[in-house]
């Protein structure tokens, strides 16, 4: 697994989808939607398949070579 980039959460819980998308990883929320249900995207080491799979601090997010770690925005 790569090395995290730290993505701070102001209100968590957030929406797997919307961290794709706010995170550039995908250009738009449906293009994020696809790739969430196409189950390329991994949520703490597990295929992940939910589009509005609830995201908290403590969290690990991983696409293609790409690993988020969520983190609290204090």
């Amino acid at each position: 697994m790569p090395d995290p980039q730290i993505v701070y959460v102001k209100n968590p819980p957030v929406a797997l989808y919307k961290v794709l998308k706010f995170e550039n990883l995908a250009a738009s929320g449906g293009e994020a939607k696809y790739m969430i249900a196409d189950g390329l995207v991994r949520v703490n080491g597990k295929v992940e398949t939910r589009k509005r799979k609830k995201i908290y601090p403590g969290d690990t997010i991983e696409l293609d070579d790409i690993c988020l770690k969520i983190e609290p925005d204090e």
